[in-house]
């Protein structure tokens, strides 16, 4: 029993220990602000430091992507196709575009030679003008022959000017044997022959100068047989009137007797103006530039129009340029009305050089002259 006694007097007489807290171990705290240490991979993704001003917003970590150069896409359409399909279209202020004109170059007509071409334009010149009904009753339609090339056929009209037909007959058969024959006569072979050849077979000078200004304007591109054929009316008066001798009653005869153009009318022709005046009762010789006005309702065949017309001059009892032109002679009616003219007018020798005469009947081409 005493023994037992003897624990609990000593539990009871032992001093009660302090409980002021005691501060945690030092070492507990420090271990609570060690900063670890970042790896590698971690400085390689950190972002550069910046000298930023502290800031009291909390800092929130986010998932840092890692990127490599691997990881680009190398075709920057796949890109673009991941774009929505049909993105909405931005307003825009509708602009009125103004139709731009286009110059298209004229059809040209179909030769007078071609099949049924002549018996079209008789057919409508019935129609056309009651007036000229008596004349085409009273002639046989023309027939248009096309036997020498365009640049046979104006060097031709070079030759011809202002010389009666024999002469000018024997001109052009030296010529052309001083060539070598009509198919040898070509801008190389007429460019060959010099001034003083050409003069010794009966040629001008000035007459030289006109041939060799055609033969180089074909042998530098401006002018072709090729162009000449397809190049249209206006278009073909522009071009041709270019060459030193050659000027619209030449160009006029030539698109008619040569090409076979169906609406030409030559419009300083006196004699198709003689026949204008006859045939509407005029009291007065009708200008060129009332010509066109009086001879519109003839389109698109003024050309055979014209051909009657000369036709209707001739029966009247003076000549007319037609005939002279398919003769190869000089029709008197021409020749009256240059000594006109040169009494009236008289001209410079310089001046005769760009301008053809009204006189110079030239055989140019070819058309059947039918009784």
């Amino acid at each position: 029993m005493g023994e037992q006694t003897q624990p609990q007097t000593q539990a009871q007489t032992e001093p009660p220990q302090s409980e002021t807290p005691q501060p945690p171990p030092q070492h507990d705290s420090i271990a609570t602000t060690t900063i670890a240490e970042p790896t590698p991979t971690e400085l390689t993704n950190a972002p550069p430091l910046t000298s930023s001003p502290p800031s009291k917003i909390p800092f929130r970590p986010r998932k840092i992507r890692k990127l490599s150069p691997d990881s680009s896409d190398p075709n920057p359409s796949q890109q673009t196709a991941a774009a929505p399909e049909n993105p909405k279209p931005r307003p825009t202020k509708s602009k009125i575009v103004q139709p731009r004109a286009v110059s298209v170059p004229r059809a040209v007509g179909r030769p007078l030679r071609c099949e049924g071409e002549v018996e079209s334009a008789i057919r409508h010149l019935r129609n056309a003008d009651p007036l000229l009904i008596p004349l085409i009753d009273a002639h046989q339609p023309p027939q248009f022959d096309n036997f020498h090339t365009p640049f046979l056929a104006l060097t031709r009209s070079i030759l011809y000017q202002q010389l009666a037909y024999k002469a000018g007959t024997s001109i052009y058969t030296r010529f052309i044997q001083l060539c070598g024959g009509e198919a040898c006569v070509n801008p190389e072979s007429v460019l060959a022959q010099s001034a003083i050849q050409l003069r010794q077979i009966g040629i001008s000078g000035r007459k030289a100068s006109y041939l060799h200004d055609l033969a180089r304007k074909y042998q530098n591109g401006i002018l072709s047989d090729a162009a000449i054929v397809n190049m249209d009316d206006k278009s073909l008066f522009t071009m041709l009137t270019m060459v030193s001798g050659i000027g619209s009653w030449s160009v006029h005869m030539f698109m008619i007797f040569s090409l076979h153009r169906p609406d030409v009318l030559p419009v300083n022709d006196l004699g198709i103006r003689k026949g204008v005046q006859l045939l509407y009762g005029l009291e007065e010789l009708p200008r060129p530039s009332q010509m066109e006005t009086l001879c519109d309702k003839w389109r698109p065949y003024r050309s055979v129009a014209a051909w009657y017309l000369w036709r209707y001059v001739e029966s009247k009892g003076a000549s007319s340029t037609a005939a002279a032109v398919a003769a190869g002679a000089i029709a008197p009616m021409q020749q009256q009305q240059e000594e006109e003219q040169q009494s009236q007018h008289p001209q410079h020798p310089q001046q005769q050089q760009l301008m053809d005469s009204l006189s110079s009947l030239i055989n140019i081409g070819a058309c059947t002259w039918g009784p």
